[in-house]
């Protein structure tokens, strides 16, 4: 299982990311790309051993329904220049409510790990060759931030 970053710990991933749509019978601890479930939902649905991952371009409409069934929700960002799934993570935690293990799966780099908390994202299985134990200290790097943010909903001039 791969390393990750959970809620600012590096610690051993329970879910292994699968890229291809191809689902073993007995696959157990998977994050699935949200097609797949999305095809094969009604054999997979109240399972906690199954997580889904979301391309950049991913809907996240389409499992609004079952969000909160998820143990975790992986959110792929193809590269390091591509935001869309900061967006995602925010509707899924303010529009949808979901409360679960949010994961940054894909190009992720520490550089951007403190906007992806902000946005919501609370787990970061980073890139490879990148270093989860420097990383973490990129998430305190700010003691305050000026915009409303899913974990900071008032903005700084309300809180002052």
């Amino acid at each position: 299982m791969p390393k990750i970053i959970l809620d600012g710990n590096v610690t051993d991933s329970d879910f292994d990311v699968q890229y291809g749509s191809d689902l073993e019978a007995d696959a157990t601890n998977v994050l699935l790309p949200m097609k797949t479930w999305l095809e094969q939902a009604d054999k997979l649905k109240g399972r906690n051993d199954i997580g889904i991952w979301l391309d950049a371009d991913g809907e996240p409409e389409e499992i609004a329904d079952h969000v909160n069934s998820f143990a975790v929700i992986g959110l792929n960002f193809p590269t390091f220049f591509d935001g869309r799934c900061l967006s995602t993570a925010n509707i899924l935690r303010r529009k949808y409510g979901y409360k679960g293990e949010l994961r940054a799966i894909g190009d992720v780099r520490r550089d951007q790990l403190e906007q992806m908390r902000r946005c919501g994202i609370n787990a970061f299985q980073l890139a490879e060759g990148q270093d989860a134990d420097a990383a973490t200290s990129s998430l305190t790097s700010f003691t305050v931030g000026y915009q409303a943010t899913v974990d900071q909903p008032e903005p700084l001039f309300r809180r002052r």
